[in-house]
């Protein structure tokens, strides 16, 4: 049978990740060796790509394993089975706004017509405001969401935050917290049927690990 594909964000969650994959036995020794992003070992095959791209990977069966946040889950509705919540990379979506703005409540702004919302999370952030009943247009931005406000581009912001120190050093506050995020372990549906036997034990080894964090 080949290698048991599996795939890593690289970034934040990628240390942790490595932690906790070495901690229940698998070998990461060779991970960080050099530029490749297909590495082999022994019975597993890691394969090193970017936050947003791991759930791709795992949805169109191309790594049958994965570790992504569940932010990255959230917006990208991918059909991929989440196997174990690993309980690291803790951050938030939330709803911000500009300091002076937040005396005017999400219910004034039912009666307002449409509410300018910069985001790059588009489907995370129209979900939202559809289920609090709020009229929104989503202006998608690739950088930094906090600096619509004060340009006028938007009038709040929805985005992914950690301690919020970002928001407060651009003036901005949280107006409401939508989801938490944490790291995930995921599988490949048709993956996970196939290849259970090895699949199952892996994914509990890694839920005994997070429950003892």
């Amino acid at each position: 049978m080949t290698p048991l594909r599996f795939a890593l964000a690289q970034g934040v969650l990628l240390a942790d990740a490595l932690t906790a994959l070495r901690t229940v036995g698998l070998d990461v020794s060779r991970l960080g060796e050099d530029r490749r992003l297909l590495v082999p070992s022994g019975d597993i095959e890691y394969v090193l790509a970017r936050p947003s791209d791991i759930a791709t990977y795992v949805e169109r069966g191309a790594a049958d394993l994965g570790i992504v946040g569940k932010d990255v889950l959230m917006e990208s509705a991918a059909r991929v089975l989440e196997l174990v919540d690993l309980r690291f990379g803790a951050c938030r979506f939330v709803v911000a706004a500009p300091r002076d703005a937040l005396e005017r409540s999400l219910d004034e702004y039912r009666h307002l017509g449409s509410l300018e919302v910069a985001t790059k999370y588009p489907r995370v952030a129209e979900e939202h405001f559809r289920r609090r009943g709020i009229q929104v247009e989503i202006v998608k931005v690739a950088g930094s969401a906090e600096l619509a406000p004060q340009v006028g581009l938007a009038d709040w912001i929805v985005d992914l935050v950690a301690t919020g120190a970002t928001l407060a050093a651009n003036d901005l506050a949280v107006v409401e917290e939508i989801a938490t995020s944490t790291a995930r372990l995921i599988a490949n549906p048709s993956a996970y049927q196939l290849r259970r036997e090895e699949i199952a034990p892996l994914a509990e080894r890694l839920a005994s690990w997070a429950a003892g964090r």
